[in-house]
């Protein structure tokens, strides 16, 4: 897989059944590695490792309901009080960010209600902050550390 624009991270890599897998540390088990798992590998190790997110607050790849569509996010952090203060979206780093993508994540957002989005490829990232009173995205230069979003 190739460089990203991330931290280089102690990943557990196997080979079995003619495939690669990565271990991921939040579901505990290998998963094939595709290039957009790559990217999500990287952005769990960044939040975990980089910004104190715990791992017990990180959920993966689960279902969600949006206008009556079952969707799959990729990445969602909560509060001890189960409030989702950010929602990931991982694209492979051959996929470029585009406004599509922010509206991809803006429609799950209308489910999760998340205080925080991140928006990456692997290669280019992007943070916002909601403002739900202006219904506006506030761009930022890098993503809070956990003990800055809960106090």
């Amino acid at each position: 897989m190739d460089a990203l624009n991330f931290k280089n991270y102690p990943f557990r890599i196997k080979r079995a059944d003619q495939k690669l897998w990565i271990f991921d540390v939040i579901r505990r088990k290998y998963v094939v590695l595709q290039p957009e798992e790559w990217v999500r590998q990287h952005v769990l190790h960044f939040l975990i490792e980089e910004k104190g997110y715990p791992k017990s607050l990180i959920s993966v790849e689960k279902m969600l309901m949006v206008n009556s569509l079952t969707k799959r996010y990729d990445v969602v952090v909560f509060s001890r009080r189960g409030v989702v203060l950010l929602a990931v979206e991982c694209k492979a780093p051959n996929v470029p960010i585009t406004q599509e993508t922010f509206d991809q994540i803006a429609r799950y957002n209308l489910s999760l209600s998340s205080h925080y989005l991140m928006v990456t490829n692997g290669l280019s990232h992007y943070y916002c902050q909601m403002d739900y009173q202006q219904y506006q995205y506030i761009f930022l230069q890098d993503l809070p550390h956990y003990t800055d979003l809960i106090q």
